[in-house]
Order: C-alpha cells, then sequence, then structure tokens
C-alpha cells in the first residue's frame, strides 16, 4: 500500500509529464512539491523498485503503466470530492481544492464508486476539469486558452488552468465563471493583456489571467 507521500509524488509526476506521457526532471518535481531535489532522488528511486515510475540518472522519471493507473485514480477521487463540496454542501469553488487534496487519499474504492453513482456519474469538476470513470477513462475537451484566443470572436468559459484560491477569488470578483459568455475584443501588443466584453461590460485582463482561462468557441 502506498503512503500518502508516495501518492503525492505520483500525482505531481503524472501532472508535470503530462499525464504520465513524458519524462519528468527531479528538480521540477521538487518545485512542485517544495522540497529538497536530494529528497525527491531518494523517493524517485523507492517508486522505482516498487515499479510505479521509470528513474533515469540525469534524465528523470516517468509514470509506469501501474504508475499511471494509481495517479489516474487519485485523480478521479479529487474531483468527485470536489463536485461533492460544491453541489452537495454548499463549498465555493475556491475553498475545495485543499480539502479534496486531504480526501483524495481515502482508500475506500467502494466509498468513491457509491459516491460517484450518488453523484450522478459527473464528467467534470468545479474547475472544468474532466473525471475520468471508474475505468480511468477521460471525456476529451476541445479548448483553447484566452491567451490563444481570436479577436472578434465569442467563447464559453469551461476551465481554468490555475485553481489557487487568489486566482479563483479574482475570477469571482469579476464575474468570471463556468459558462460565462466571454467576446474577446483586443489584444494589447505590449504586455499581451486582453479586453474582453463580458456580462455587458468591458474587462482588460492580463497575460497571466489570459493564459489560464479554458474557452470552448460558440
Amino acid at each position: 500500500m502506498l503512503t500518502l507521500t508516495e501518492e503525492n509524488y505520483i500525482k505531481a509526476i503524472y501532472h508535470l509529464g503530462v499525464y504520465g506521457k513524458e519524462m519528468v526532471n527531479t528538480n521540477a518535481i521538487a518545485e512542485a512539491l517544495k522540497t529538497k531535489a536530494s529528497s525527491v532522488t531518494d523517493m524517485v528511486k523507492k517508486l522505482a523498485e516498487k515499479e510505479y515510475l521509470d528513474y533515469k540518472k540525469y534524465q528523470g522519471v516517468k509514470l509506469t503503466n501501474s504508475g499511471i493507473i494509481v495517479a489516474v485514480n487519485i485523480v478521479r477521487k479529487h474531483r468527485l470530492w470536489e463536485v461533492f463540496l460544491v453541489d452537495k454542501l454548499n463549498f465555493t469553488w475556491d475553498e475545495v481544492h485543499e480539502i479534496a487534496e486531504h480526501l483524495e487519499h481515502i482508500k475506500s474504492e467502494k466509498l468513491i464508486n457509491e459516491l460517484d453513482a450518488f453523484l450522478k456519474f459527473p464528467t467534470h469538476d468545479p474547475h472544468g476539469d474532466p473525471i475520468p470513470d471508474k475505468d480511468g477513462k477521460f471525456n476529451k475537451i476541445e479548448k483553447i486558452t484566452l491567451s490563444q484566443a481570436i479577436v472578434g470572436t465569442t467563447y464559453k468559459c469551461i476551465g481554468v488552468e490555475d485553481t489557487s484560491t487568489s486566482f479563483l477569488q479574482y475570477l469571482d470578483s469579476n464575474k468570471i465563471g463556468l459558462g460565462t459568455i466571454i467576446e474577446l475584443l483586443y489584444k494589447e501588443p505590449f504586455d499581451n493583456s486582453v479586453k474582453i466584453k463580458l456580462n455587458n461590460s468591458e474587462v482588460v485582463v492580463s497575460q497571466n489571467v489570459a493564459k489560464n482561462l479554458f474557452l470552448k468557441q460558440l
């Protein structure tokens, strides 16, 4: 059975490695988990011995099939708990990530399957991220970021890259959320900020905001 720390490493490598498909260097893992590179090296060697990842010295690590299965299961639990907290306990989308970080380590498969059924098998979490089913399959989402959008085109907000409390609260303060209709009016060449129209008002947002909003063209 994996420890909480081991699961956190596997999940971090999964996300950093684009869903476990690419090699990840130990410095990136250390930065993501806010720990020392030497500690990362010790842990990835241990996980490699357990055959959850492949470790190549000076090159980095990549999840094995077993590691990907573990990672996807953690992601599934995390996102289901976020849906539960928002839909059933009236949490806001900026409050749930940290709580779900703890709940995702619950081991009971029956509990998670019953939770999935209780929630009527949701396909997306409150931040727009797809929820894998019990077989680990995701619904594919066609999306672009606001920074990639075309001037004069109208879109619907379908997700966010940054799920930090501060970013989500910023979006709330500007009345931007999942389902918000956004028209791109102008891109500023100087700093890549963009002017958008939403809720019958015009707003200028920074490049950092634009690259963290996922859209679907209407």
